[in-house]
């Protein structure tokens, strides 16, 4: 059977140019990149290496990189970090509710157990904060925004740069979950008004279990990890020198096609929209069909639920995703689509299509030959 593969923005598989870069500190450059002895230098070297590279591709400097061992990590360091370093000066966070839920739960749980007021913004059809909400928003308490770059789910962009230049007008940090749109559009940290920026290294062809962490000079964060002094202070235990080597080769790879495959993949996300809903009725795409990045589409199939349509593209070897791969296994529709104002049932009968480096047209097509069939049978079910 062909296997055809839409879910990208779950993960992607790791490029063949950072397996290779990753072999050597798997074999036999084993060394602990603490240590002083040659062992021990030739990994450090190749983490300092790594280290300017990705703050190169950031448009940083090395030592305001932290690495750490996954977006969600990037995540919670950056807002729970930021937040205990003002030692209950401040009290208050402001995020929306399409975040991922490495933000939302993080919030939640400081609000739960730190006494933390948290605001949740509201967003358009779109899934778009408006930034004048922001500035509405934020409080002589405020101690962070945090929105994100690009949404996992729709894909939808946010007006991360007016955003910033508000929390920067009014004193106040402000964190974006560049996790999606890191390696789809230009991140730049240089010219963007952003304090804090998570990244993650298996949405980007490298390997999973590794992320970074940016921290623009003078902002306070606390550690959230005790332990040694690794990463300047700011995390400790020992690094991850193979997945950190691969993280940064992938990411080198594919930040510099972002602009050639921004252009094929936004051809082919349109002629799969395009293929769906002009032989499927009922169908709706939710979320922006223009400010988004490439590779994402969202639809809704109207008279079907959202479980039975992936386990039929999956019998097709078709692999799609109903939205957060982080929410496998919850019986809750999408919180996302629901905050875009979609009712229940049309949240229920989402499938998000990521598409990546290796999706050809001969990909598509066949995804649009195979549905019709596929809803038709599930609507004849529910009838």
């Amino acid at each position: 059977m062909r296997r055809i593969y839409f879910d990208h923005n779950a993960t992607t598989p790791v490029h063949p140019e950072a397996l290779k870069a990753m072999l050597p500190f798997l074999g036999a450059t084993y060394g602990n990149p603490s240590s002083i002895h040659f062992l021990g230098r030739e990994a450090r070297a190749a983490l300092d290496d790594a280290r300017e590279r990705v703050a190169k591709l950031l448009g940083a400097k090395p030592g305001e990189i932290v690495f750490t061992g996954s977006g969600t990590e990037a995540d919670n360091h950056a807002i729970a970090g930021a937040v205990g370093a003002l030692k209950g000066e401040v009290g208050h966070i402001v995020t929306s509710p399409v975040e991922h839920h490495a933000v939302l739960h993080t919030c939640e749980h400081l609000r739960q157990h730190g006494g933390v007021d948290v605001t949740v913004l509201p967003v358009n059809g779109d899934g778009v904060v408006n930034p004048d909400d922001v500035r509405r928003a934020i409080r002589d308490d405020t101690a962070l925004v945090s929105v994100m770059w690009a949404n996992n789910e729709t894909g939808a962009l946010q007006p991360v740069r007016e955003i910033g230049a508000i929390c920067r007008e009014r004193g106040v940090l402000f964190h974006t979950d560049a996790v999606q749109a890191f390696g789809k559009v230009p991140v730049s940290v240089s010219d963007v008004p952003v304090d804090l920026l998570s990244i993650s290294g298996h949405k980007v062809y490298g390997p999973k279990g590794v992320g970074a962490l940016w921290i623009r000079p003078r902002v306070k964060i606390e550690s959230l990890l005790h332990g040694g002094s690794h990463e300047n202070d700011r995390r400790a235990g020992t690094e991850n020198v193979a997945g950190i080597v691969g993280f940064v080769r992938a990411a080198e790879i594919t930040t510099s096609r972002v602009e050639t495959e921004d252009v094929r993949l936004r051809a082919l996300t349109e002629r799969l929209w395009q293929g769906l809903s002009t032989r499927i009725e009922r169908v709706r795409r939710n979320g922006p069909a223009d400010r988004r990045v490439a590779n994402t589409l969202n639809v809704s199939f109207a008279g079907c639920k959202s479980d039975a349509l992936l386990m039929s593209l999956d019998l097709e070897g078709i692999a799609v995703s109903s939205g957060s791969a982080c929410a496998v296994g919850s019986l809750k529709p999408s919180g996302v689509l629901l905050a875009m104002g979609l009712g229940e049932e049309l949240a229920n009968a989402a499938v998000r299509f990521s598409l990546g480096a290796a999706t050809t047209e001969a990909d598509v097509d066949a995804v649009v030959e195979a549905m019709p069939a596929i809803v038709a049978r599930l609507r004849s079910f529910a009838a």
